[in-house]
């Protein structure tokens, strides 16, 4: 039966009791860890957000009523407890804040009892993620996960601290807008008082914080709710925080500047760590060239040889297959790993096809200095030895080769050198590498449209130097857009915008949109820039990834207090679900029962 606190009220949290405190009488409440009773004394574990803290209980200090009740405890009971903090007359505990000190137990009132969980609320634990996301109220009583949900709230005020004092308003943009279906897809809201109508949740604050810069709000700052329906990964949610801002009258050193304080202070007042400014900047183009990818990891090496000029003209018709059709035969070297087995190598190959490649070619120098290769016979020695020096090859090396157009090379070799970097333990997990990407092209191909793409949204800016080719050779445009990574992560990223109404119709142009149509989508942002819009650029980071690295963990579900799995769904709460009739004869819609049946079976 449970107790009321009527009378008592908390002093302090259970971690926040250290030696200092010795002598005092103080009120603790909170969970039940764990209890241990050794026939005259009980040891209770108490747990709380702030920490563990043991309290001791004897009947002759709590009495005869507060001993049965201390007997009584069992895992998750919620108690309140009166006593005095005493130094530990047992062997001082290492492994807690409150190692030095026990709290001897006066009074106990048990506020609320609990069922046995369904699995112990401990650190570091090996339950099945579905049963904890399940019961995800108790899986967030564990230490470790409580210690990441506090660290981003940490992060979360540092981050509204340091805009503050940097000018920055914060300024919260409209959950329910438009749907502007250009990227991922939008989750719809049916409005019941315009029938067959719809709202879209936002996928971004991208619009309204640009109309906000033609307002004259020259400096804006949100942690905002975004939302986007589309399939998730490790690091995807389907509702997401960004930390948004965008500031007028600037150019990209300015965002960039400005960023970097941010990321200092933040990285400082977080975990400790100092951050080296500048950060690194490296264009889109190197990062490619050198590590397959537009987010690299700097923590290691291994990076991309491009050796097309070296392979032009041998007799191995892979490579010159590709050569001929535009694209370019690249290598990583895998130092050390000549001796690898075939097995392990093929089961490289099978990876690279995972990643659109449609093989993998490879030559091993072995120790004695003779090679072993999937190609060696269709080139001579002197070509073979040509392309060995050409990738630094020593006795001991794995090389590995791609060859097909640049985007497919990139995206196996950049996967793979990730792939072996990890088998191979080069990865220092202490390092936190901060790198800014730039210049990204202004497009992209879509093979699925036929037609190119805003690579980041239809509102950035080319280079002014580039813009002469925006109807001519609309690919090789760059942009005035730039990321920001951390070991191999995008956390972020942004562009100077569009400010020139001549400039955002030849873009819109450019993507395929006739004036009808982009009026018919962005028509009110595109009339509000007829009435003096100032130049401006933005940046957003994803909140939830920014924490998930800071905090070392594998996946943003540990940094999310609800967070949902990978079909979108709320396992504790089983949402999404279904809904009365009556809620969709109001909005005018209706179930397809086939559709739903088909759902039902893929599910």
């Amino acid at each position: 039966m449970s107790e009321s606190m009527k009378g008592l009220k908390r002093t302090h949290r259970c971690g926040e009791l250290s030696a200092a405190n010795v002598g005092e009488t103080v009120t603790v409440m909170g969970w039940v860890a764990k209890q241990r009773n050794k026939g005259g004394i009980i040891f209770v574990d108490l747990r709380d957000r702030s920490g563990i803290l043991q309290v001791i209980f004897e009947e002759s200090d709590a009495g005869a009523e507060g001993f049965a009740k201390a007997e009584k405890l069992r895992s998750e009971y919620v108690v309140a407890v009166v006593g005095k903090v005493e130094k530990r007359a047992g062997a001082v505990n290492e492994n807690l804040a409150t190692g030095e000190i026990e709290v001897r137990a006066s009074q106990v009132r048990i506020l609320s009892e609990a069922l046995t969980p369904p699995f112990p609320i401990e650190e570091d634990s090996k339950t099945k993620e579905e049963l904890r996301l399940k019961y995800r109220y108790l899986d967030l009583r564990r230490p470790d996960l409580q210690s990441k949900i506090i660290l981003r709230s940490k992060i979360t005020m540092a981050i509204r601290e340091f805009m503050s004092r940097e000018g920055f308003l914060e300024i919260e943009t409209p959950m329910l807008t438009k749907s502007t279906p250009e990227g991922a897809r939008d989750y719809l809201v049916p409005s019941r008082v315009h029938p067959g109508n719809f709202y879209a949740l936002p996928q971004s604050p991208q619009i309204f914080k640009q109309l906000l810069m033609c307002s004259g709000y020259d400096r804006y700052i949100q942690i905002a709710r975004c939302f986007r329906d589309e399939d998730l990964r490790a690091d995807r949610q389907p509702e997401f925080t960004q930390v948004d801002m965008e500031l007028s009258f600037v150019d990209v050193d300015d965002v960039i500047a400005v960023n970097e304080k941010l990321l200092k202070y933040i990285c400082k007042e977080a975990i400790g760590l100092e951050v080296e400014l500048p950060i690194q900047r490296m264009t889109w183009q190197e990062a490619m060239d050198r590590f397959g990818s537009d987010k690299p990891d700097t923590r290691f090496g291994m990076e991309l040889t491009d050796v097309s000029s070296v392979v032009a003209g041998c007799g191995f018709g892979v490579f010159t297959s590709a050569l001929e059709k535009g694209g370019s035969v690249r290598g990583i070297n895998a130092k050390g790993q000549a001796e690898m087995p075939r097995k392990k190598i093929d089961a490289l190959v099978d990876f690279a096809k995972g990643y659109g490649a449609k093989g993998l070619a490879y030559l091993c120098v072995l120790p004695d200095g003779s090679y072993k290769s999937s190609f060696s016979k269709f080139m001579t020695e002197d070509q073979l030895k040509a392309l060995v020096e050409a990738m630094s090859g020593e006795p001991g090396d794995l090389l590995l080769f791609a060859a097909d157009k640049n985007t497919v090379v990139w995206n196996v070799l950049g996967g793979l050198r990730l792939e072996l970097a990890k088998q191979m333990n080069l990865i220092d997990n202490s390092k936190f590498n901060f790198l800014w990407i730039t210049e990204f092209p202004l497009f992209e191909w879509s093979e699925e449209e036929n037609r190119y793409m805003a690579m980041h949204h239809p509102f950035t800016m080319p280079m002014e130097e580039d813009l002469h080719m925006l109807e001519t050779n609309p690919g090789k445009v760059r942009a005035k857009a730039y990321d920001i990574v951390l070991n191999g992560t995008e956390l972020g990223g942004g562009s100077v915008r569009i400010s020139d109404d001549g400039i955002q119709e030849r873009m819109f142009e450019a993507l395929g949109f006739t004036k009808e149509s982009a009026y018919e989508r962005f028509g009110f942002l595109l009339d509000a820039f007829k009435y003096g819009v100032p130049p401006h650029a933005g940046l957003a980071y994803g909140l939830d990834r920014l924490v998930m690295l800071l905090t070392g963990a594998d996946s943003i579900r540990e940094v999310i207090a609800f967070p949902k799995v990978k079909d979108a769904s709320c396992l504790m709460t089983d949402a999404p679900n279904v809904v009365d009739l009556k809620q969709l004869d109001e909005l005018g819609i209706s179930i397809n029962p086939t559709e739903e049946k088909e759902e039902e079976t893929e599910t």
